[in-house]
């Protein structure tokens, strides 16, 4: 297995060293690692002065859409995806044709990832069957299968019965697991397409209230305190949302919660144009929600940052806005974005050791994955990530390694670039480029 020197990374603490990975961990750092690489037969040095080596990113919350929707992305290609984005494992959401309600489905959605081998891919069981709301699905055999689910979810769909969640909560309890809920109540979003405020007022558009999202927040964390269970909330979007999680973390019940990176950064104010791209779910908020969200990130509130990354082919876009399908795709510009709106924003205190916590370490813990999100230290997995923070790109929506190029944020400048990924030791990306398995580039798209 080739090994790697990587030479005069900075650390998220701010520690520039040398770091040497073989057979899949971290061998050594400091000042011995180059002497250790002395010998090595296979031997590739990486110059990573100027780079920031954080631990691999871990995303709770990715849309494959394999099986089933493969004209929109396969796992290969969304873990292809997020190599190129600097995550070494994702989270792979339930709602796929069919559910991944049963031990099989998980399975086939693991093995896959397995077999892609870009990224670690940790399938979430749904948490009824088909998503009905009406039926708990095989919690204790997703568990137990060789995909060992921990995370549950039917997102996309609310699971609204009182008596369900309640239930799951239960059962999840059980095995250390944690329903991740997507938080909006049915009968106040009947018809919605985008925020209820004053743009959906001008526009005559339904409306998406925000109490919508709060009323489910606040009864969900008061479930999991009955129960004594572990629950998460999925994109949460509302300053509302952000004060419950609040308080109900002070009150220490245990609740987490994700922001996506785009309720970081946009507004409601980009559906003036009706254009389908940014539509969403929950939808994009006000510019008071987004300054709410963001202090939620930055004092620990709001524990990670997920993608919500959700690929759609080009007609379910290229259509007329109430027609359009619903989410933005976010593995290869989530890390960009958190720079941006957090690291360079002085108003915030939020550095890269932050980033570390609410992309890698936080995610990694609330989704029990062992062997990732680990700080950079001899005899950890070399799951590991280069980020150039001075660079700048233009995100081009044909460029992207995902299937799909629903991104909102095409033309956008944005800063940061990930120079290189490694996962299990074996470099996935090299100046910013794929690595196929053989060694040998992919070619540029």
């Amino acid at each position: 297995m080739t090994a790697y020197l990587i030479r005069g990374a900075t650390l998220p603490d701010g520690t520039t060293t040398d770091l040497l990975l073989a057979d899949g961990a971290i061998a050594a750092i400091g000042t011995g690692a180059a002497a250790a690489a002395d010998g090595v037969a296979e031997l590739v040095t990486v110059e990573g002065e100027g780079l920031i080596a954080l631990p691999g990113l871990v995303d709770l919350h990715t849309h494959l859409r394999e099986p089933g929707r493969e004209d929109a992305e396969t796992v290969a290609s969304g873990t292809r995806a997020a190599a190129v984005g600097g995550f070494t494992c994702v989270h792979a959401m339930a709602n796929t044709t069919p559910v991944a309600d049963t031990a099989g489905v998980v399975e086939q959605v693991w093995r896959l990832g397995r077999d892609a081998g870009w990224a670690e891919v940790r399938p979430v069981g749904a948490v009824t069957v088909g998503l009905a709301g009406t039926q708990l699905a095989e919690l204790g055999a997703m568990a137990e299968s060789a995909a060992r689910v921990r995370v549950f979810s039917d997102d996309g769909i609310c699971v609204h019965d009182p008596v369900l969640m309640r239930r799951a909560l239960e059962y999840v309890k059980s095995f250390d697991g944690v329903v991740a809920q997507h938080a909006q109540e049915p009968r106040l979003t009947e018809g919605a397409l985008m925020h209820e405020g004053i743009v959906s007022a001008e526009l005559g558009l339904t409306g998406w209230p925000a109490v919508a999202e709060e009323a489910i927040v606040a009864r969900d964390v008061l479930l999991a305190e009955h129960v004594g269970s572990r629950v998460h909330i999925c994109h949460l979007s509302t300053a509302g949302s952000v004060d419950i999680v609040r308080w109900a973390k002070a009150r220490g019940i245990n609740v987490t919660a994700e922001v996506t990176p785009h309720h970081l950064v946009l507004t409601d104010e980009k559906i003036r144009d009706y254009d389908p791209q940014f539509k969403v779910n929950p939808p994009l908020r006000t510019a008071e929600d987004v300054d709410a969200v963001r202090t939620g990130l930055a004092d620990g509130t709001i524990d990670i940052v997920a993608t919500d990354h959700a690929p759609h082919p080009s007609e379910d876009k290229d259509c007329e806005f109430a027609a359009a399908a619903m989410g933005m795709t976010g593995l290869e510009t989530a890390l960009s974005v958190v720079i941006e709106t957090m690291v360079n924003d002085d108003a915030r205190d939020f550095d890269w050791a932050d980033v570390a916590r609410t992309m890698s370490t936080a995610p990694a813990r609330i989704g029990r994955v062992a062997d990732q999100g680990r700080p950079i230290a001899v005899g950890e997995p070399a799951h590991l990530t280069l980020v150039d923070p001075t660079a700048r790109w233009t995100v081009d929506p044909a460029a992207l390694r995902t299937a799909s190029e629903n991104t909102p944020f095409a033309a956008r400048e944005l800063p940061g670039s990930v120079r290189a990924t490694f996962y299990r030791g074996r470099a996935t990306v090299l100046d910013g480029e794929p690595v196929e398995r053989s060694g040998d580039r992919t070619p540029t798209a």
